[in-house]
């Protein structure tokens, strides 16, 4: 091989050139450009790419070393580079979504697993302690019972059938645990939905209300980027979600129930159902699929709240929104969420 002339160089997102000059070399890799991204840098040697790397908030993706570069400590140069801006942006708790291949890589930067679906995909964390402390502040709220249950929202925002759903499980436990997914990629915010969420439970007195923190997987963050099919990815997202839940989260609070609510047109939400309907009673934790409940014709969803709150049709939002939620949008904190939308 000739003398190397390395060069790193930061591509920005309106550098159209570099960033389809990267895309191709991601194809040749096998792989795709994800479109979560917030930082991209790569090596050049002699003007030609031989290798990249991007993140998007805490999590490492999109990384890939030219076959003819491997085993020269190109990869590290890559992930250095990663780490180092991230922990000058202050972020210090980081993320890699990977092929099970490439474990020994990330294990020698102090990269501990915390899952695998075999043979196609690994989470791993650079916090020895990470998921181990998240378990912690859960077990603090543990509540023993014979019907212990649990539920999972997004919430965007919290309407009547997140509502329903929790109130049909907190009829028929002992205690209800309600995750709230902590991502930011919502129009409302990690903190408000929250926010919203236990003020429109606060009649329920068995009802538990945890931040999902980064261990509740949402689809927004789980990349796809080195899984071949597209359909593929839902479903090794899925799985990988659902063994976090059940490795770590159900024997720490000691859950037997988990309620979701039944999806008629959702594609990606209907795979999921499915899949924890397969994988949970392994795990002696029974999956309760509840009906939604319908306003007129339609059914209670977000994202109906959210295409009224476009249309400023506030009349017909108050059939499908709790009080609560009705308050909050009405109220001069959300002008920016209803300017948003």
């Amino acid at each position: 091989m000739e003398c190397l002339n390395l060069e790193l160089v930061i591509i920005e997102g309106n550098d159209y050139k570099k960033l389809n000059e990267l895309k191709n070399f991601l194809t040749k890799q096998g792989l795709r450009f994800d479109n979560n991204i917030e930082y991209t840098v790569a090596l050049y040697d002699n003007n030609r790419i031989i290798a990249t790397g991007s993140f998007d908030g805490k999590i490492l993706k999109c990384i890939a070393v030219d076959e003819n570069y491997k085993g020269m400590g190109i990869s590290n140069k890559i992930v250095s580079e990663l780490i180092n801006e991230q922990y000058r942006r202050g972020n210090n708790h980081l993320f890699v979504y990977t092929k099970p291949s490439n474990y020994t890589m990330f294990k020698d930067f102090g990269f501990y697993k915390i899952e695998e679906v075999p043979n196609k995909v690994i989470l791993l964390e650079n916090d020895p302690n990470g998921i181990n402390s998240f378990l912690n502040r859960i077990h603090d709220k543990k509540v023993d019972g014979k019907i212990i249950s649990s539920v999972v929202v997004n919430c965007n925002p919290f309407t009547l059938g997140h509502k329903y759903l929790i109130e049909k499980a907190s009829k028929q436990s002992d205690v209800v645990h309600v995750f709230v997914v902590s991502e930011d990629r919502s129009v409302f915010s990690a903190k408000v939905r929250f926010r919203l969420v236990e003020e429109g439970l606060k009649h329920l007195k068995n009802i538990v209300i945890h931040s999902g923190e980064e261990y509740i997987i949402s689809s927004a963050t789980f990349p796809s980027y080195f899984i071949k099919k597209l359909d593929e990815a839902v479903k090794i997202h899925t799985v990988l979600d659902i063994k976090i839940f059940a490795n770590y989260i159900v024997p720490m609070l000691g859950i037997n129930r988990r309620y979701v609510g039944e999806e008629p047109s959702c594609e990606v939400t209907k795979t999921y159902n499915e899949t924890m309907k397969e994988i949970l009673p392994s795990y002696k934790v029974d999956v309760i699929e509840v009906p939604r409940i319908g306003i007129g014709n339609n059914v209670t969803s977000a994202s109906r709240v959210r295409k009224l709150i476009k249309e400023n049709n506030f009349l017909a939002l108050k059939d499908l929104i709790p009080e609560s939620t009705y308050k909050f949008l009405i109220s001069s904190e959300a002008k920016a969420i209803i300017n948003k939308l």
